[in-house]
């Protein structure tokens, strides 16, 4: 299959986006290695970002490569929060008239969140994928561009904007944990590796109760699952994207899952040693980095707090040890 996005597309929309995002930082904690011993991480802190999430670049990437009358006519987008935000976020950096559509159980602090960015919020449908046939449907019957959240070129090309701020801080990484949903992180650091660091295993890591991606790259064909049980929403999804799935077949080093008690276990560890609070989909890298310990030992990993909006009263049931 042909890739989706070339490096050129990345550095067109890092040019895009540039006027709205300063790069993010890329930080070491000592404590945090002492947690995985033997194991480097370097820790891009996208949790930084306005919208507390590197989704923002996805949005900002999409928006700004509409034209005129495209703007003008408002865009549609289905998401858990996230995707949403950036794309609200862009909105308003814009002035476009934005729709987000979110599942019925969707985490409430999220919503505000969105609608604070200016975007009018839908709640319908089950779950993320019920959510984007509502999507689907409002782009068709208020004329509005569609903004999936993988199936884009845009969207891919912003999340690789990501991986080329990495390796520009730091140049010999042996190896990058992405969280994998619908897998614009993953496909984005497949595409910039290839380029500038073509050694760098890239290795997605998902949760284990919204396991349809990684179990689709082992079988090498896609499949979907009928639930997606996690409280990392941001990787809660239950089918693979035409977009990524083969590329990522091809580019993945390896793909891994990890259980809702090691996500919780993470967040609870990045806060002790970095004091910085992420959501259940930016604590999965290190998660991973502790599945795979045994593995990485001795080399530099690079993970990515790529999400900080955890709904409070799930905060409280992982500090409480409930999760």
């Amino acid at each position: 299959m042909t890739a989706p996005i070339s490096f050129d597309d990345v550095l067109r929309a890092r040019e895009r986006i540039a006027p709205y995002l300063a790069p993010t930082p890329l930080r070491q904690y000592p404590s945090l290695d002492a947690a995985v011993p033997g194991v480097h991480l370097f820790v891009k802190h996208e949790n930084m970002q306005p919208t507390g999430s590197f989704k923002v670049r996805n949005g900002l990437s999409t928006v700004t490569a509409l034209t005129i009358q495209q703007r003008a006519a408002g865009i549609v987008g289905a998401s858990t929060g996230n995707h949403g935000l950036g794309l609200a976020y862009a909105g308003r950096q814009l002035g476009t008239s934005v729709s987000i559509c979110v599942p019925q159980v969707n985490n409430p602090e999220k919503n505000a969140a969105m609608r604070a960015w200016g975007a009018n919020v839908v709640e319908e449908g089950t779950d993320y994928d019920a959510a984007t046939l509502v999507a689907n449907r409002l782009a068709e019957t208020e004329g509005r561009t569609l903004c999936h959240s993988t199936n884009n070129v845009h969207v891919l090309s912003g999340a690789g904007t990501m991986t080329l701020e990495i390796l520009e801080q730091v140049s010999d990484l042996d190896v990058l944990l992405i969280a994998t949903g619908g897998g614009s992180q993953a496909l984005g650091a497949v595409t910039v590796a290839k380029e500038l660091q073509p050694s760098l295993k890239v290795i997605g890591v998902q949760a284990a109760g919204a396991s349809a991606f990684c179990d689709s790259w082992h079988a090498k064909t896609p499949m979907t699952t009928p639930r997606a049980e996690t409280f990392a929403e941001g990787v809660a999804t239950r089918s693979t994207y035409a977009l990524t799935f083969e590329p990522l077949v091809d580019g993945l080093a390896d793909f891994i899952t990890v259980t809702d008690a090691e996500i919780a276990e993470a967040v609870r560890m990045i806060l002790s040693a970095t004091h910085h609070l992420v959501e259940g989909s930016g604590a999965i890298g290190v998660a991973g980095a502790v599945k795979m310990r045994d593995l990485l030992q001795g080399q530099r990993v690079g993970v990515v707090f790529c999400g900080a909006n955890m709904d409070s009263a799930v905060l409280q049931r992982i500090l409480n040890r409930e999760l």
